[in-house]
């Protein structure tokens, strides 16, 4: 079984995400880490994505959903059929889930979605909190206390596009775009719902109860 996590930012999918490929053995796909691995490499994939963020643009759907590809078939050829994938931070709006689908119906995937549900409120006041290291760049919520990164002793900062307006504009387009998705999955009985307005424990332990 693959599993898509969607929820709005600051929801704290990735720490689930990260968690849950730990435990089943999955193959992790992050759309922004990806795009950060590939754009170091010296491949015709890595150099076209290298170009685009170099020119200040954003990545197009096609080029996203071709490293969606990549990964797929790379995962599918490395591993057996049973090897589960764990997508974070795809399919973004109808389009891309359109795309998303009919690859892993090519594959022949099993997959579900995982929607970590989060009022606007809260989202917006986690997102004002956390904070990233400024060296290896991990994301720490709300409710990190310690100063340094645990895993290099980095200095934690805030994000430069965590700030009032960022945020309002990031979760807007969530609802205008994403939700959408949400529920046509939803629809068509590929969408669990988890309450993500939790202590992480908590959600990880209503995630492996519902999956």
């Amino acid at each position: 079984m693959d599993y898509i996590l969607f929820g709005i930012q600051g929801a704290g999918k990735g720490t689930q995400a990260k968690f849950l490929a730990q435990q089943t053995g999955a193959q992790y796909f992050e759309t922004g880490g990806e795009l950060r691995r590939l754009s170091s490499e010296d491949s015709p994939l890595g150099k076209k994505i290298k170009s685009i963020i170099e020119a200040g643009h954003l990545v197009p759907n096609e080029v996203v959903m071709e490293i969606v590809a990549n990964f797929v078939t790379m995962t599918v050829s490395k591993n057996s059929d049973s090897c589960s994938i764990i997508f974070d931070g795809i399919p973004r709006n109808m389009e891309q889930s359109d795309t998303f689908v009919a690859l892993l119906n090519q594959y022949n995937r099993n997959f579900t979605g995982l929607y970590f549900e989060l009022s606007r409120e809260a989202a917006e006041n986690r997102l004002l909190k956390r904070r990233i290291c400024k060296s290896c760049k991990t994301v720490y919520p709300s409710m990190y206390t310690n100063i340094v990164c645990e895993k290099c002793n980095g200095e934690l900062i805030t994000r430069a596009d965590d700030n009032a307006e960022s945020i309002k504009t990031r979760i807007e387009i969530f609802y205008k775009e994403t939700v959408p998705v949400v529920e046509k999955w939803r629809g068509l009985d590929k969408m669990i719902s988890i309450n993500a307005d939790q202590s992480i424990e908590a959600v990880t332990e209503e995630m492996k109860r519902k999956i």
